[in-house]
């Protein structure tokens, strides 16, 4: 399944990666909505589900996040919604791990 969450805020660390296979964390924006995929590998097993999908969040709850890779880039988001499939452009789709 996929969450569609709305960045809420960002640290600039984000802005400054430029490592290639990290150069993704340049376009992360406030305001921007963006999709997370939660597949098998980083499924729990009792409940099928991605640790910090929001599950049981209300809504406008802050929840937050952090880049792997790059654990200074990190910030918070509102989950929006659960989907079945992402529908985020490319850059702005993620993997829960």
């Amino acid at each position: 399944y996929c969450v569609e969450f709305k960045t809420e805020s960002l640290s600039p660390h984000c802005a400054l990666e430029n490592r290639p296979h990290a150069r993704w964390m340049q376009y992360l924006r406030v305001g921007h909505t963006v999709c997370v995929a939660c597949q098998p590998p980083a499924m729990t097993t009792p409940t099928r589900r991605c640790s910090g999908d929001g599950h049981n969040a209300e809504g406008g709850k802050i929840l937050h996040w952090e880049a792997v890779g790059n654990s200074q880039c990190q910030g918070t988001w509102t989950k929006i919604r659960q989907l079945k499939q992402c529908s985020c452009p490319p850059v702005h789709s993620f993997i829960f791990t």
